[in-house]
């Protein structure tokens, strides 16, 4: 999906204090927090390990949608996750469907991929190997993306969370709904801390502006990942996402203790 994460003034003239001061989501314990609540707005279970054999076409226009954070044939990131495990793991399953990842590119089409990738995924994904590639890409591309921004804009743990979540629904991309177009209007209302603004009043714009993005894309448009889960950390306070954590996606209740 890749597009700068930049948006507004670089953030490169911030403090290195400023930096500091925000909390890590890329602490080990906060990151699994982050994947159990991604998990439970993609797949409907805390279980994010669960996920490296999901895959099916959710009707979003992106063709499949597959493993821990949504890879999708349509928009990229698939086709360089299984071009990193066909160089990782010669002959493997997937390797034959490169051709076809590439020509669907950018479409919903499954052309070349039915009826046998999905089974060819599934299989995959009880290689250790494989399962290693989804967790390399999605640090890559999302996870270390998100915390690297929300750190440079000083913001906490569930800040960065919230970089990190849009990201993954949104992408990264050039156009009006990507992370960036999204934090550039949160900007546009808000400072955020490392530009000497209030940290719960930016992410509350950070929030509207997501919600925005969101109800312009049909598929997208039940915000509740983040009128019923983000928003219940913002309004008690846990910039830090500590647990105990309760929250709602699509009307079904969890709780991290």
């Amino acid at each position: 999906m890749g597009a700068s994460l930049v948006a507004g003034p670089l953030v490169a003239a911030q403090s290195a204090t400023a930096t500091s001061a925000a909390v890590g989501l890329d602490d080990p314990a906060k990151k699994e927090i982050a994947m159990r609540l991604v998990s439970s707005a993609e797949n409907s279970s805390l279980d994010w390990q669960a996920q490296y054999q999901y895959i099916e076409d959710i009707g979003d226009g992106r063709g499949y949608t597959a493993g821990i954070i949504g890879f999708c044939s349509g928009t990229g990131d698939m086709l360089d996750l299984v071009e990193l495990y066909a160089r990782r793991r010669p002959g493997n399953a997937l390797a034959g469907y490169l051709p076809a990842l590439r020509d669907v590119n950018g479409s919903d089409s499954h052309q070349g991929l039915d009826p046998g990738f999905p089974d060819a995924w599934r299989s995959a994904a009880r290689d250790r190997a494989f399962r290693q590639a989804q967790n390399d890409e999605r640090d890559r591309v999302y996870f270390n993306p998100a915390v690297r921004q929300g750190k440079a804009d000083g913001i906490g743990v569930l800040g960065q969370f919230a970089y990190y979540d849009a990201i993954v629904m949104h992408g990264n991309g050039g156009d009006s709904t990507s992370f960036g177009s999204i934090r550039g209007r949160a900007l546009a209302r808000a400072n955020p801390p490392a530009w000497g603004g209030d940290e719960v009043r930016y992410l509350n714009a950070f929030l509207d502006a997501r919600v925005w993005a969101m109800k312009q894309e049909e598929a997208h448009s039940d915000t509740s990942r983040v009128d019923t889960a983000q928003r219940v950390f913002l309004r008690a306070g846990n910039l830090n996402l500590d647990p105990p954590l309760d929250w709602k996606v699509y009307g079904d209740s969890y709780h991290i203790g």
